[in-house]
């Protein structure tokens, strides 16, 4: 399925700003922007369902999967809530928050994987936005 031509023209900007934006918490910032653009398009979501073959065999639901870690710990870090978001959510928005506030060592497991995740993104536009051959 072809995507619309503004979708993909939309999801084309998000993705190059992941690939343009240097290392720090704007990239992070990219990435949030890249995964909401994802999530509020049902029909590029849909493309990366865990019911297809192929995202089965090249693991794209868990990868996509960590990707939406940034998204969420990025829209935790910004609310206020008494409600226990769980273990993994706080690590996260502590990793970010580390990384908003400069603190960018390698002890940081967000910022050590910073290229992983680069990569990451690129493997799920291809899935999204594939090359005609």
């Amino acid at each position: 399925m072809k995507l619309l031509g503004k979708v993909k023209s939309d999801l084309d900007k998000k993705f190059q700003k992941v690939l343009e934006t240097p290392a720090g918490f704007d990239f992070f910032a990219a990435i949030h922007d890249f995964i909401e653009y994802i999530e509020l398009n049902s029909s590029l979501s849909s493309k990366l369902s865990f019911r297809i073959k192929s995202n089965r065999e090249l693991n794209i639901p868990n990868k996509y999967g960590y990707l939406k870690q940034i998204y969420q710990g990025l829209e935790d870090a910004d609310v206020k809530t008494n409600v226990d978001l769980g273990h993994t959510r706080y690590m996260v928005i502590q990793e970010l928050n580390r990384i908003r506030n400069k603190d960018v060592s390698e002890s940081n497991s967000f910022w050590k994987k910073r290229e992983l995740f680069r990569k990451l993104t690129g493997e799920i536009y291809d899935v999204l936005s594939p090359n005609p051959a």
